[in-house]
């Protein structure tokens, strides 16, 4: 049996808010099985201070994907739950000084490093996965995401920008998480943009904590930071990440394939929707290790239509 995996240990990092700039400390604690993923606000006091990392309490996705309920928002959440997803962990306490995730670098892979230091260990309870079981497909405009049947889970993304430098680089990636590493060739891919698109951002109180320490910064005349890309593909790589983040929202990783053309954090939320509103699109599944090296599906009594 397959079974769910907290940290080992507290661990703690401080940081910057990309949105506020402002210095922000998070401390990661083990949760108990069947807890998930879990953000808590030390200040807003001990009444009401918790939001669990949840699809459907996804309150805004401008710039980035922010979580509420009631008082209690936390945002950016994105990047690390996409880290939780690339480390198989499904039970968590995410405890914040103030409203942001720190930044970091604008990757998963401090995240990764995080929790690595940490130590992970299994529980006592089956990990369940969210098996597709047809397909589902949201738009807006020329964009589009679905999520189809598949053995494992695999990710397509295409991106488009109509910039010369983004030209010079892939625009598509496809990787199948069974063959590929998301630690090792997805979870250092950074944040990107446009510096000439920073001053906008930052009128709507956007990215004021924004730079080439937690970004890849683009002008006319190419890549701005020191050392380049991590990736030849990292933009599109990091657009991946920004899905696996978002659709690990469902509450439990996905067994299925997924495949996006420009669709931002908005849509992804869309589709986690949609995909929640069709019961017969999908359920919950366990797996049992019938031999070494192999994994055998099982239905668990306790699964329901219900995440």
């Amino acid at each position: 049996m397959l079974k769910q995996r907290t940290i080992k240990s507290l661990v703690h990092a401080i940081g910057i808010g990309v949105h506020s700039g402002e210095k922000v400390r998070m401390t990661l604690r083990p949760a108990e099985a069947n807890t998930g993923i879990v953000f808590s606000r030390s200040d807003l006091g001990a009444a009401a201070n918790k939001v669990a990392a949840l699809a459907e309490l996804v309150a805004d996705t401008t710039l980035s994907t922010s979580i509420a309920d009631g008082v209690t928002q936390v945002a950016p959440v994105e990047h690390l739950m996409s880290a939780l997803w690339g480390l198989g962990i499904d039970n968590l306490l995410i405890e914040l000084s103030a409203e942001e995730v720190p930044i970091m670098d604008g990757s998963a892979a401090p995240f990764i490093k995080m929790i690595n230091s940490s130590g992970i260990v299994e529980q006592p309870a089956p990990k369940q996965f969210l098996r597709i079981t047809r397909e589902v497909k949201v738009t807006q405009g020329d964009a589009f995401a679905l999520l189809r049947p598949y053995a494992g889970f695999k990710a397509g993304y295409t991106f488009v920008a109509d910039h010369q430098v983004y030209d010079q680089y892939p625009k598509h990636a496809s990787i199948d998480f069974s063959s590929t590493s998301y630690v090792e060739d997805v979870s250092g891919a950074r944040s990107f943009g446009l510096i000439d698109e920073l001053p906008q951002a930052q009128a709507i109180n956007k990215c004021l904590g924004s730079s080439l320490d937690n970004a890849v910064g683009i002008d006319d005349s190419g890549v701005l930071n020191d050392g380049g890309l991590r990736y030849e593909d990292e933009f599109v790589k990091h657009k991946l990440l920004d899905v696996i983040g978002d659709l690990y929202l469902l509450g439990r990783p996905i067994l299925g394939e997924f495949v996006g053309y420009m669709s931002g954090h908005a849509l992804n939320n869309k589709l986690a929707r949609a995909v929640m509103r069709c019961d017969d699109a999908w359920d919950c599944v366990g797996f049992t290790v019938a031999e070494p090296g192999r994994a055998k599906p099982i239905l668990h009594p306790e699964a329901s239509n219900a995440v």
